[in-house]
């Protein structure tokens, strides 16, 4: 017996107003899972919680959005990513005085020049970001969420009810006899 395996060649493409990203054709799975891991431990080393985001502190909330678009440029193609992470510093006239992809250095760089901002150079909708994600997630986790530790995850609800082993209603009303 044999069996034949399909390879994506083409890279996956997000069409986002006109602007496409590439993501690779196929991305291994322990470098997947290793960069979901490194989100999600990022996620929970900065203590945002995101369904209560007006308690948390701007700049963390700023890194863990970022943590989310390292994680998604690791699955693109190079010139999609670079796009993607770039960041610019931009002074009161709206022009661009220098560009990252190291938050920190932009961060720095700010610091010494006063009256300046960070904004990523492909602005996006959260929503969007979100929707990135969760695609990303499908395309190269095989439609689930990756599984993370134990302690990760919440234990399944109990069903309600009791469960049963009775027959069927359709087996118990049909006769068999006479066959």
């Amino acid at each position: 017996m044999r069996k034949s395996f399909a390879l994506h060649t083409e890279p996956h493409v997000a069409d986002i107003g006109g602007t496409e990203l590439l993501f690779a054709p196929e991305v291994f799975g322990d470098e997947f899972m290793d960069a979901y891991a490194e989100l999600r431990d990022a996620q929970k080393a900065k203590g945002v919680d995101l369904d209560n985001l007006g308690e948390a502190d701007p700049s963390d909330v700023r890194r863990t959005a970022r943590g989310v678009r390292l994680f998604l440029a690791r699955q693109m193609l190079p010139e999609s990513s670079e796009l993607f992470l770039r960041l610019d510093v931009k002074d009161q006239a709206d022009a661009v005085l220098e560009s990252f992809t190291d938050l920190e250095a932009a961060e720095a760089y700010v610091a010494e020049h006063p009256g300046t901002r960070i904004v990523d150079a492909l602005r996006l909708p959260t929503r969007v970001v979100v929707e990135l994600l969760e695609w990303v997630v499908e395309l190269y986790g095989g439609g689930n969420r990756p599984t993370t530790s134990s302690s990760a995850s919440s234990t399944p609800s109990r069903q309600a009810g009791r469960r049963s082993t009775g027959a069927s209603p359709s087996r118990a009303s049909t006769r068999t006899t006479g066959r």
